[in-house]
């Protein structure tokens, strides 16, 4: 098949993009370069076997894109990642993010509804659609912050866009259900945990596991928001790819389905333990320096993972300690691209 890639040479698409072309698939990436890292990705990729072609496309532009997406209207699957990805960012640029996300994601769906009205459309949401969730008992345990539901947030809890970012992926997230719903795009929308692994160029202000274990075999400082007792579920780039895998195979029960896709209750770290992690593998201390808490930051998210796990035939496989050794290998073994 033939699958084209928005944001294809960021972390998440590099990785989809090597198993696609791993596999015998043509892939085309479509990517403006401007996150970091993405130049560094796109030359891995370039380095790769198999029929691989880029296109630098922001997707803000109407023009660029549509014409990109009626170049390769045989396209049979379209993975939508190119996104403004940092709630920081979001908060000190509201336009930017909003062109970028919800403006964009927009451009996109009119491309395909245009030229690939029979293709694939997976989107990488947020589970920041779910906001803050002061609804949610939250309490304190062994150091850490968890949910009084065991079983973490279902896709039935009420939506509720907090801060800039959360209301831009998630106003892209109800188009792209609802562009299945009114013009039968096959569209799967998934609202994505913390996700982690190879090519992460995480920042301070998004990609906190792979920022912190990059600043722990560099020697920078890190700085922790809050009191690191934030509780996220992980979920490595593998794991993903595989739910990407699944929808692509069962697209046809799927149209306009929404899951949550992250790590679940079985694969959760706080700030504070990936600190003891690393330390652990650096054999030295990180030190983390401590400020005010961020805005939209929850203390605690897990998803509940139930509905994909029954509709894909899919659970994640890397348990957090693996999947932060084999990134902490990789950065290790790729010391020169973070300078």
């Amino acid at each position: 098949m033939k699958y084209l890639v928005t944001g294809g040479a960021g972390f998440i698409g590099c990785n989809a993009v090597r198993r696609w072309l791993a596999a015998g698939h043509a892939v085309v990436v479509l990517d403006d370069l401007s996150r970091r890292g993405a130049d560094a990705n796109l030359a891995w990729l370039r380095a790769q076997p198999g029929h691989f072609v880029f296109e630098q496309v922001d997707i803000r532009d109407v023009a660029a894109l549509d014409a990109a997406v009626a170049r390769h209207r045989d396209a049979a699957v379209v993975l939508h990642l190119a996104a403004q990805v940092a709630v920081t960012t979001s908060v000190s640029d509201p336009r930017h993010d909003f062109e970028v996300n919800a403006l964009g994601t927009f451009n996109l769906l009119e491309s395909v509804r245009r030229h690939l009205p029979d293709a694939v459309l997976l989107y990488a949401s947020t589970n920041k659609v779910y906001g803050g969730l002061e609804q949610e008992g939250v309490e304190e345990h062994a150091g850490r912050y968890r949910f009084r539901r065991p079983t973490g947030i279902p896709e039935t809890q009420p939506l509720d866009f907090h801060s800039p970012y959360g209301c831009s992926k998630g106003a892209a997230d109800q188009y792209v259900r609802d562009y299945a719903r009114i013009y039968g795009l096959r569209t799967v929308c998934f609202r994505q945990s913390c996700i982690y692994g190879y090519r992460q160029f995480g920042v301070e202000d998004q990609g906190w596991v792979a920022w912190f274990t990059i600043a722990a075999v560099t020697g920078r400082p890190v700085t922790i928001y809050g009191d690191g007792k934030q509780v996220r579920d992980l979920l490595f780039v593998d794991d993903l790819c595989d739910a990407y895998d699944a929808a692509v195979a069962r697209a046809d029960s799927l149209k306009g389905a929404v899951f949550n896709l992250g790590g679940g209750p079985e694969h959760t770290l706080s700030l504070l333990e990936l600190v003891a992690m690393l330390e652990q593998l650096t054999g030295r201390p990180l030190q983390p320096a401590f400020a005010a808490w961020r805005p939209g930051d929850q203390p605690v998210f897990v998803a509940d993972i139930a509905k994909a796990a029954t509709a894909l035939s899919w659970r994640p496989k890397v348990d957090v300690r693996t999947g932060v050794r084999r990134l902490h290998g990789w950065v290790e073994e790729n010391r020169a691209l973070f300078g």
